[in-house]
């Protein structure tokens, strides 16, 4: 294009075209990555003391039952 200006954003553009991309497949934001790290350190503070790492695991993966590993 002749564009000055279009031709910039089409480089602007394709810089962030996999984070982008990435955001439409996945439809996952920051809010849900957030609240399941906050509920694995309250999970982690509960757990203080167990030696067993696989039923530490076990409880994490009981707290969200329909995300799949």
């Amino acid at each position: 294009s002749g564009i000055a200006a279009l031709a910039h954003f089409a480089l602007k553009l394709k810089a962030y075209l996999h984070g982008i991309l990435s955001r439409c497949r996945h439809r996952l934001n920051t809010s849900i990555v957030e609240g399941i790290n906050n509920t694995i350190k309250v999970i982690k503070r509960r757990a203080y003391g167990y030696r067993d790492q696989e039923y530490f695991f076990l409880k994490i993966r009981s707290a969200f039952p329909g995300i799949p590993r």
